[in-house]
């Protein structure tokens, strides 16, 4: 209830406000009567103080100072008999109140300061009471549009009506939820402000306002939680005050409504996800009988086997931070998550998978190889911008050659599986490794097993003199020392040590070998017996 409405209720007749005007607009959530000096510490915000002013009647500093005391705790008003013991308010007290907005009421005579409690409080009751009937009768109604079926863009209508505002409803990304319009400028203020460390779930308000000087409109906001995490935001063409207890009301079942709407919208997208990362995990595996089986169960994916396919793997690029394997996995299904939403918009269809930190990409393409190679990079230098910026993290993407067949889809996974993992080797960071050297992979996929370990056992016999933890910093220095044309700078560069120290494993690796990496033929055994190990041990 506000100031204003209690010189207007009916059963206090004669009240008045003698002072403080300004500050009609405050909220009364509760009465308090004074008894004694010390009251002012006992006082509540939005506490409506009424008095006699027996104990002020004599000691202006007193009033004064409860005047002060007061305005500083947030009190809404101050309602004095003045014809009980005071013939007047002073002057100087009521330009004080003036100062503060801090309001003073003259009550009725002919009640007690009991009666006059008893009958505020019933009234902030009963209002009360009929704001909780009508949350509950809103929820109800909104509650039934979802069980019948109207979807939340009906739900959001409706509220639209009630409080007479434009509403839209956009995911923790500032993307639209409902309508199909692009992002307004004003959802990329929000994330301005929320980039730069506003958060309002800290305030004491469960929304917020703020204005755009561009269009002069100002905007307020309620977040969606799921899960105790904000999942979205609905936000409100027009200003809502908190005040407002009936449209901040009805505003909250809506978004109480719309939470269980979008937990229930998430749980059948999660349970989807994994009904088809099941079958891609089982079609990479070998676990189907047949091929006709396989392109048939494809079809249920919208995955055609005539179709022409590009294979990407990405992962996310480890940080120096410290997470544990939960909090990585959390965050990574995020960003899955959050590209899911994105591949929606390309051009052509796009098919995402994860498979434990990685996520699968199939890009459907056209038979024109480097056209359909450069749309892939340009999409993928996308979403690698798109993650740095929404996420604060980057992606690492390999690619395979292209699959004229749905059927050959798990040997374009090995490819581009091949290939992350070989740009993983020069410790880069937001890298897209293309099948550049796919060529010589394949060769080498038609030798036997066991003829490749020979192979790779003679030409790397010498480190078999050394501990596994000793031969890995020296097996990769010498393949990107190799990698990078025997260039001893670059390859200290990429390895993040020192000149000497690259220098100093290099010559431990000719001690080991017994040759000199200035041969050619030894280097070009050393290149090969690398290319074959990342085989053999994927």
């Amino acid at each position: 209830m506000k100031v204003a409405e209690l010189l207007h209720l009916p059963f206090l007749p004669g009240m008045h406000v003698i002072a403080g005007e300004l500050g009609l607009d405050g909220e009364v959530q509760t009465v308090n009567m004074m008894d004694a000096p010390d009251i002012i510490h006992f006082l509540k915000p939005n506490e409506f103080l009424v008095t006699t002013a027996y104990h002020l009647k004599d000691q202006p500093l007193l009033f004064k100072t409860l005047i002060e005391g007061m305005a500083k705790q947030g009190c809404a008003a101050l309602g004095i008999k003045t014809r009980r013991y005071l013939k007047e308010v002073p002057e100087e007290i009521l330009q004080l109140a003036n100062e503060l907005s801090l309001p003073i009421i003259d009550l009725p005579a002919d009640l007690s300061l009991g009666e006059i409690t008893n009958l505020i409080l019933r009234q902030i009751l009963d209002q009360r009471a009929n704001e909780l009937t009508h949350a509950m009768e809103t929820h109800k109604q909104f509650t039934n549009l979802i069980m019948r079926g109207k979807g939340i863009q009906k739900l959001l209508d409706h509220l639209s009506n009630m409080i007479e505002f434009p509403i839209t409803l956009v995911d923790q990304y500032l993307k639209p939820m409902i309508h199909p319009y692009r992002t307004s400028s004003v959802f990329s203020i929000i994330k301005k402000m929320i980039s730069e460390g506003y958060n309002f779930q800290l305030t004491k308000s469960p929304f917020f306002s703020f204005s755009v000087l561009s269009n002069q409109q100002t905007y307020t906001v309620f977040p969606i939680y799921l899960d105790g995490k904000t999942f979205g935001y609905l936000t409100i063409s027009g200003e809502i005050k908190s005040s407002d207890n009936l449209i901040t009301l009805t505003i909250e079942q809506a978004t109480n409504v719309i939470s269980f709407a979008l937990m229930k919208e998430h749980a059948l997208k999660q349970h989807d996800r994994n009904i088809r990362n099941e079958f891609f995990l089982h079609v990479l595996d070998g676990s189907f009988s047949s091929h006709e089986e396989i392109i048939n169960r494809a079809k249920e994916f919208s995955l055609h086997n005539e179709q022409t396919y590009i294979c990407v793997v990405g992962k996310m690029d480890e940080t120096h931070e410290s997470k544990n394997y939960t909090q990585q996995q959390e965050k990574a299904d995020s960003v899955y998550a959050f590209l899911e939403e994105e591949l929606l918009d390309s051009t052509l269809p796009i098919h995402l998978f994860t498979k434990g930190k990685k996520c699968i990409l199939l890009y459907e393409v056209n038979e024109d190889s480097n056209r359909s190679l450069q749309y892939v990079e340009s999409s993928l230098h996308a979403l690698q911008r798109t993650v740095n910026k929404q996420f604060d993290c980057t992606m690492s993407f390999g690619v395979s050659h292209m699959a004229p067949k749905f059927l050959q889809i798990k040997h374009a996974f090995k490819e581009a599986n091949d290939s992350l993992k070989e740009g993983g080797l020069s410790k880069r960071a937001g890298y897209i490794q293309t099948f550049r050297t796919k060529d010589i992979m394949e060769l080498l996929r038609i030798i036997p097993e066991e003829d490749l370990k020979n192979f790779n056992h003679f030409a790397l016999q010498g480190f078999s003199k050394i501990k596994n933890e000793e031969q890995e910093p020296l097996l990769q220095t010498l393949s990107v020392y190799l990698e990078t044309h025997c260039q001893i700078s670059e390859t200290a560069k990429r390895l993040f040590v020192h000149r000497n120290t690259v220098v100093y494993r290099l010559e431990k690796c000719e001690e080991l070998l017994g040759k000199s990496l200035k041969d050619p033929e030894t280097t070009l055994q050393i290149r090969l017996a690398l290319r074959i190990n990342t085989l053999l041990t994927t």
